[in-house]
This record gives structure tokens, C-alpha cells and sequence, in this order.
């Protein structure tokens, strides 16, 4: 993966929370917790995917992490702005500034695709930056959940610390692990986008029995579309025309394999020391993520990410 040097990047897609004091309410009830032990003998809960849109849209905008529901922090750019400007030549050394590439890189394709394939306007979604604790439209939430996507203030959430996480418990230690992760963010805003959302949230009501099953089909659509993202990431470009992406390899997409792999529902359970339980899962095995973020990658047609007809 090779980024480009001379685009210029959007710091309005990103707002830097981190300097803002975090979130109040309660912290850490959020998400699905992946049990892996921590150092001081704990629990790490750890999710790579949008699992509030399970509280936020499924559930019909129910407050699953507490707290008063809002999103009321200010965050300040400044530092954002200098540090990634085309005027520093290490900017991309800088984890914050790749990610905010990935950020508008993903906004940049379905800014296109949305209308092209769905006939449906692109609205932009926010990427909060935040440390320790945050205050969200879903309520509050902690490092704890992973990165998430919030449908009731359609943001995303993600402390950039996560990627160490991802790499030390998880192994996935590639590099394009990060923007797998956030175009599946993005996966989760085009679904909210569409109405698929809250087509699932009707039909978990119908069927609450059965709910863990489509939260499986939301998610492996998310890495689906995060797959089909990955295919044409090179044709995206900042607002003057420049590439955002020089190259991706092969290699970085069997990196992105790799990560989907790594955090399947199965695997997961094995790290935790379990066995694997099939009626727990929420966001599809290894082997499920990872067809379908290739059927994404390999396809490049949105529409060929229907997980639902798929019967998974």
C-alpha cells in the first residue's frame, strides 16, 4: 500500500475528540466484549465492528451503553490540520493522518457509488477520534467496545489505540487491518443510508429468537462492502482530482483477509478459551468474513452483497 504524498487531506470528515475530557455516564457496558485476559488480570473487550448498530437501529435506538445519549464534546482540530497538512513530509508516518486518508477515501467512493448503484444520495458521516471514554448518540462508550459506528448521530468512533490491540491479542499486524476496519464502519453508514438497518431492526422484532443471525447477516454485508471499497480505493481522490492511493497490492488485501479471519465469531471464542458456540455468534466465523469481504473485493459490485438472500 502506497499512499499519495500530494493529496490533500480533509480534516472535516475527522473530528479530534481526544483533548475534549471524554464522555461522562457510564463507561464499558457497551458492545459485544471479546474476553481475552489483560495484563492486570481483567477483561479486554474488544469488537472491530459497528455493534451499536445492533442497540442503535435493531433495537430501535435503545441507550445500550448508558449515559445521557449525547454527543456534546468539542473537538479541536488544530493539531489534526497542522500535522497532516501536505507541507509535512512525515505526515504519513503519523497513524492519525492514515487514517484519515482511509476516512476519505471511503467517503470518496460511495460519494459515487451510493447514487450510481442504489440510486440514492451519499450523506457524509463523521470519524471521531476519541481516547478513553466518548459521548455518543447511542450513549456513552469506552475504548472497551472497538470501533464503532453510532446510527442515532450516524458517526464513527474509534480510538486509534485499537490498532495496537488489534495487532498484539489478535495478530493481525498488517497494516491495511486499519482501513478494513474503517470502510466497515462505512459499511454500516451505507446500510443506515439504505434502510437496511432498520428493515433488520422489523424483522428482529418479528423474530426476536433469531436475532443473533441477522446481526451476523448486517455484519458480514459491512465487511462485504468494506471488500468492494477495497477494490476500487485506488480510483478515489481528494477534492482537487489527486489519488488518495497510489497502489494497492495483493498483499495488503490478504492482510484485510487476515484481520476479517482473526476476529470471526469462532475464533474469538477459541482465544477465549472455549469452546465455540454457534448460537453466540453476532458477526459471522472466520470463514464467513472472509468470503465475504472477498465476494467484495472480487466482484466490486455492492449489489452482489446481499447476505440476507445468501441464507449465511
Amino acid at each position: 500500500m502506497e499512499l499519495n504524498e500530494n493529496a490533500n487531506l480533509d480534516t472535516g470528515q475527522v473530528e479530534d475528540l481526544r483533548g475534549s475530557g471524554g464522555g461522562g455516564g457510564r463507561t464499558g457496558g457497551g458492545g459485544i466484549p471479546i474476553p481475552l485476559p489483560s495484563g492486570g488480570g481483567g477483561w479486554v473487550g474488544l469488537i472491530v465492528t459497528a455493534v451499536l448498530v445492533i442497540g442503535g437501529a435493531i433495537f430501535g435506538g435503545v441507550n445500550v451503553l448508558g449515559g445521557d445519549g449525547g454527543g456534546n464534546q468539542q473537538g479541536d482540530n488544530t493539531n489534526l490540520e497542522q500535522k497532516c497538512a501536505t507541507s509535512n513530509p512525515n505526515r504519513f508516518q503519523e497513524v492519525d493522518c492514515r487514517n484519515l486518508l482511509y476516512v476519505n477515501s471511503v467517503q470518496a467512493y460511495w460519494r459515487v457509488a451510493l447514487p450510481q448503484v442504489f440510486g440514492k444520495q451519499y450523506q457524509p458521516a463523521e470519524t471521531n477520534f476519541f481516547s478513553n471514554q466518548v459521548s455518543t448518540g447511542c450513549g456513552a462508550a469506552d475504548s472497551g467496545v472497538g470501533p464503532f459506528y453510532c446510527p442515532p448521530d450516524r458517526e464513527v468512533y474509534i480510538d486509534l489505540t485499537f490498532y495496537n490491540e488489534l495487532s498484539q491479542r489478535f495478530g493481525a499486524e498488517g497494516e491495511f487491518a486499519a482501513p478494513y476496519v474503517i470502510a466497515h464502519e462505512y459499511g454500516h453508514h451505507v446500510q443506515n443510508l439504505l434502510g437496511t438497518s432498520d428493515e433488520v431492526s422489523r424483522q428482529e422484532q418479528r423474530d426476536p429468537n433469531n436475532a443473533n443471525k441477522y446481526s451476523v447477516m448486517l455484519e458480514l454485508q459491512a465487511d462485504c462492502y468494506a471488500g468492494v471499497w477495497a477494490k476500487f480505493a485506488t480510483t478515489t481522490t481528494d477534492a482537487g482530482g489527486q489519488a488518495l492511493f497510489k497502489s494497492i497490492t495483493e498483499a495488503d488485501i490478504s492482510q484485510a483477509v487476515e484481520t476479517a479471519e482473526a476476529i470471526g465469531d469462532d475464533a474469538i471464542q477459541k482465544k477465549a478459551g472455549g469452546g465455540v458456540n454457534p448460537d453466540k455468534f453476532t458477526h459471522g466465523t472466520s470463514a464467513q468474513r472472509k468470503q465475504w469481504f472477498l465476494t467484495g473485493y472480487q466482484g466490486g459490485d455492492p449489489k452482489r452483497c446481499d447476505t440476507f438472500t445468501a441464507g449465511v
